[in-house]
């Protein structure tokens, strides 16, 4: 028994003893586990460790996150504050909806004064907000106010730098703390923080400012622009670098930027670390020191090779042959490159963390730029690699709309803002984002003619829908003996007995009353007339009548049977956004006048269907009255047949398609002079002006008229090509768009039977 309580202790206390040599170090690993991962997280290697950074920068720039001189997060918060004290202004809260009860969206901007400096880019904006259809003279109509003070650069170091704002605009009796006003900005802050300081408070108005800091945008109620440079055209601006549709050739190079490199200051990490990237092949990424004043008390290492470098490019170049452009911040968020690589088609990869994009309220960046982020720059290379080509052709399509419906003058960077301030009054009918997004663009696609897309001519196949099966004929009747002659008695019969024919509207334009009921011919088709203000603007008021898509534009005098008809509107259908008809003018470049001029001469070349026998959509009478200004229809009032001039300039401008010519019977021949400035025997002149596309020019002599109606024949002439040039320089650019295509019906002509014919009556004299 004694043996066995000793073999027991034995054995207990050499199993202690195992347990205390091969187990102790574990047991006390255990008891201080938390406490040795707690150090290990704290003792996690530094991001300033100089063992493992030293290479690329010193740890004190590190520990700053940037230049020493940025100031600090709360710092910029506190300036932020001081500049936006109503930041949380909204549509509901800081601006007056009533004043545009009475008299709808109306801007007035302040009067000039003679002594107050005003830079060239705010001259065009303001003469931008006095071409707006939205423009009043009279404050008391206003629902928007422009200030006449100069507010586009607010860094006090420039010569534009316009002084005590505060006092001036609190001077205005209409100033009201702000609410109700409208401020553009493209420059604030200044060395060596570029802050959104504007020098003055903004109070309750509405800021549309460039390079736009996300944090200090009021969403719903601010606007960001882009940044432009002082020589961006007033009105039309130049075409972008791809045709609409149209595949652009393989690029030689990927990606590319030409630019300064900042080496101090706000702006200068993002522009130092591009050289990263640079690969000399498809990557090619310049930078240069050689800029600013003191740039060789701050050059580095680098300086001397990269500004060799930098002269060995072209930056025009590189922009027509790259596929991508970096787009970084400079000293502000944005850039002027931004708008040069939209006109380029050169996708804009952007590195400017929190920038709000121009227009972002409305424009879905997501389909024509790359957003990137400036501490992510070398994933970039890798990121555009793996974008499908059926993607990037679709970015830099996008990119084209953009530039020309959003971009491409002044005058639609403000109208563009001003839209997008109307659509905040009534969000019931404001613009989709489709709409935005989509050509024609938001600036052509009117809200108050409809919200649905298959009520405009251009969204048909998106929307999977076609124009509806019927028309309406709309005849002006405008003759001097103020009775129904026979021409329009038998336009009536042949219309009305159109398949199609839905109703027919005539628009009574003579001095005396229309005649009574009884008179007027019977139709199968309900007849309607209306009484005209006898304004040749008249013919493309949107009238309530007008309920079919499609409109059939006549004249009195017009002679067409109803197989002519016909044909044209099922041409029409399958072509709903352009004007189809029969009688066709063209225009042509003057070189030796240096001016557009107007030709009836029979040729293989047409840009102009007369509106006196023509097909085309009824949103083009709202477009006509609502979209064109004033002074354009009292252009076209004043000019005799210049109404159906203005109607295609504006129908080419939405679709930057030519019209359709059909087939017609009899040809329509006008007995003017062929032309004006062009003498015998001429060739012709050379092409017109760099930017725009003319037909061949056709110089003949004019024809020989006699008497005073051949006087009277003249002088129309002439004020056709007076209007053409007026209209011309009203857009900026001449719409126009030349065609040599004729619809004709199938087997027209053709030596086949005639009962093989759908519209055999085409052929009969």
């Amino acid at each position: 028994m004694q043996t066995r309580k000793k073999y027991i202790f034995l054995t207990f206390l050499a199993s202690w003893l195992l347990l205390f040599f091969f187990g102790g170090d574990q047991l006390r690993r255990f008891g201080f586990f938390s406490k040795r991962k707690a150090e290990a997280r704290r003792n996690w290697p530094r991001w300033t460790d100089r063992s493992l950074l030293k290479s690329f920068a010193d740890p004190e720039e590190l520990q700053s996150d940037g230049d020493p001189s940025l100031p600090s997060p709360r710092a910029q918060r506190v300036a932020r504050l001081s500049v936006y004290k109503n930041s949380r202004c909204r549509m509901e809260t800081c601006f007056d909806f009533s004043r545009c009860e009475k008299h709808g969206f109306k801007v007035f901007a302040y009067p000039r004064e003679r002594d107050q400096p005003l830079s060239e880019s705010y001259g065009k904006i303001l003469a931008s907000i006095e071409r707006s259809r939205y423009y009043t003279p009279n404050p008391e109509e206003a629902c928007l106010f422009i200030l006449s003070i100069d507010t586009l650069d607010r860094d006090h170091l420039s010569g534009q730098y316009v002084r005590n704002v505060d006092e001036k605009i609190r001077s205005f009796p209409l100033w009201n703390g702000g609410r109700n006003h409208l401020i553009f900005n493209l420059y604030s802050g200044t060395w060596p923080n570029y802050t959104e300081d504007l020098g003055f408070d903004i109070g309750q108005a509405i800021l549309a400012k460039a390079s736009f800091y996300t944090k200090s945008f009021r969403p719903g109620f601010d606007i960001s622009i882009p940044l432009f440079s002082k020589d961006h055209p007033q009105r039309g601006g130049e075409r972008g670098w791809l045709y609409q549709d149209s595949i652009p050739p393989k690029k030689k190079y990927l990606l590319v930027f030409k630019g300064k490199r900042y080496l101090t200051g706000i702006g200068s990490g993002t522009r130092n670390a591009l050289h990263h990237i640079h690969n000399g092949k498809d990557i090619v990424s310049l930078t240069t020191c050689k800029h600013g004043k003191d740039w060789e008390k701050h050059k580095d290492v680098r300086c001397d090779k990269d500004n060799v470098d930098y002269e060995k490019f072209d930056y025009q170049e590189l922009l027509h042959n790259s596929t991508f452009c970096i787009v970084p911040r400079g000293r502000r968020l944005g850039s002027f490159r931004f708008l040069e690589a939209l006109q380029a088609a050169c996708i804009p990869v952007l590195l400017s963390d929190g920038w709000e994009l121009p227009f972002a309220e409305a424009i879905d960046w997501g389909k024509a730029a790359v957003v990137g982020n400036e501490r992510l720059l070398l994933q970039i290379p890798s990121a555009v690699r793996c974008i499908h080509p059926e993607r990037v052709l679709a970015f830099q399509q996008q990119t084209q709309f953009l530039w020309d419906a959003y971009f491409s003058s002044v005058d639609k960077i403000v109208h563009t803002t001003l839209e997008i301030i109307k659509d905040r009054l009534l969000p019931h009918r404001s613009r989709s984002r489709f709409l935005w997004n989509t050509l024609p663009g938001g600036l052509l696609a009117l809200p108050d003619f409809s919200t649905h897309l298959g009520d405009f001519p251009f969204y048909y196949l998106q929307h999977g829908s076609g124009p509806s099966k019927k028309f309406t004929a709309f005849i002006r009747a405008v003759s001097l003996a103020c009775s129904l002659s026979q021409p329009i008695l038998r336009l009536i019969q042949a219309v009305s007995e159109s398949q199609y024919c839905a109703q027919i509207l005539v628009l009574w334009s003579c001095e005396k009353p229309p005649p009574p009921s009884r008179k007027w011919p019977q139709t199968a088709v309900p007849l309607t007339i209306i009484q005209g203000r006898r304004k040749l603007s008249d013919r493309f008021f949107p009238y309530m009548a007008i309920q079919t898509d499609a409109v059939l534009s006549l004249d009195e005098h017009t002679s067409l049977s109803t197989s002519e008809v016909d044909f044209a509107f099922v041409v029409w259908r399958s072509f709903p956004e352009r004007i189809v008809g029969f009688p066709t003018r063209s225009h042509f470049w003057d070189a030796e006048q240096r001016r557009w001029g107007y030709t009836s001469k029979w040729t293989n070349e047409l840009s102009i269907v007369l509106t006196a026998a023509a097909f085309y959509h009824r949103y083009y009478h709202s477009l006509f009255t609502e979209y064109l200004p004033a002074g354009l229809r009292e252009l076209v009032d004043g000019l005799a047949a210049c109404e159906d001039i203005l109607m295609n300039v504006l129908v080419a401008a939405v679709t930057k398609l030519p019209p359709i010519k059909v087939t017609q019977r009899k040809q329509h021949k006008e007995t003017v002079p062929q032309q004006v400035g062009c003498r015998e025997g001429d060739a012709g002149p050379p092409p017109p002006p760099a930017g725009e596309r003319s037909p061949s020019p056709l110089c003949s002599p004019p024809a020989k008229v006699k008497g005073t109606a051949g006087a009277a024949s003249s002088r129309r002439f002439t004020q056709r090509q007076d209007c053409l040039n007026q209209l011309a320089d009203w857009f900026g650019y001449m719409p126009l768009v030349s065609s040599q295509l004729r619809l004709d019906p199938v087997l027209f002509k053709d030596q086949v039977s005639v009962l093989r014919k759908k519209y055999p009556r085409l052929e009969k004299p």
